[in-house]
């Protein structure tokens, strides 16, 4: 059954609600009919069985028949702080990390970000949220993973919620630095809200390093191979949700 978020308006059974977002899709992409169902979802945790009652290529209505809790998300918050990429590897990892799992996407400009001005990140809000909504809607997630304002590094690093990991091409063999997944199984409990924090393509500075840890950001090794940006935020994501048993 096809999914779309619907987060504007609250959604109840039996209501008529007017799709007319949808109704290109729906009509010329989907060929769906009056009388074929889809999924609404609310983006906090609901999922609506609906009946197509009009479909034409600009108009297009539904009629709720449910109310069900949706599947798809992980038991535990997880929270990216990625620096800012250049051209499209930002926008592969929004939607590869929104199919694996993460929570909320934080921007984060660092010394050796390549897009460093704010305003030129938040102009491509809309597009990163065309592709978060996408890619959750496609890989079955009952919740949007939020995109949160960008920040600059010393204020990333003040983040002090949950267990925060720093991947880091450095903490490769160091005494008291485990590799990432070593140091999530041995968290106990199991925490509800957990952070990464993913330096750009010329790597994290010596400077940045040192303020993290002292901001209590735990180093840790992805393993013995320097990993690009975008690959290490992905290698992260997935090492974390296996570790924790979401990907099992």
């Amino acid at each position: 059954m096809h999914r779309f978020f619907l987060t504007d308006r609250p959604l109840a059974v039996g209501d008529v609600v007017a799709l007319d977002p949808l109704a290109h899709q729906l009509h010329a992409v989907l060929r769906l009919a009056p009388g074929d169902r889809i999924l609404l979802l609310d983006g906090q945790g609901q999922s609506f069985p609906t009946e197509l009652v009009q479909v034409s290529p600009r108009r297009a209505q539904g009629r709720i028949l449910a109310r069900r809790p949706a599947s798809g998300e992980p038991r535990v918050e997880l929270v990216l702080f990625l620096c800012s990429l250049k051209r499209d590897k930002f926008e592969w990892v929004l939607q590869k990390g929104t199919e694996l799992g993460a929570s909320r996407f934080v921007p984060v400009i660092s010394q050796r970000s390549v897009v460093r001005p704010a305003a030129a990140l938040v102009k491509k809000f809309p597009r990163w949220r065309t592709i978060i909504r996408e890619a959750a809607e496609q890989c079955g997630r009952a919740r949007l993973p939020r995109l949160a304002d960008p920040v600059g590094w010393a204020q990333a690093v003040t983040w002090a919620e949950g267990p925060r990991f720093l991947p880091w091409e450095a903490a490769a063999g160091q005494e008291g630095w485990p590799g990432l997944g070593e140091a999530v199984r041995a968290l106990r409990p199991q925490p509800q809200r957990l952070a990464l924090l993913v330096g750009p393509e010329g790597g994290i500075s010596p400077d940045e390093a040192a303020l993290a840890r002292s901001q209590g950001w735990q180093p840790v090794s992805l393993g013995p191979r320097v990993l690009r940006a975008e690959t290490a935020a992905l290698a992260s994501l997935a090492i974390v949700l296996e570790a924790l048993g979401e990907l099992g």
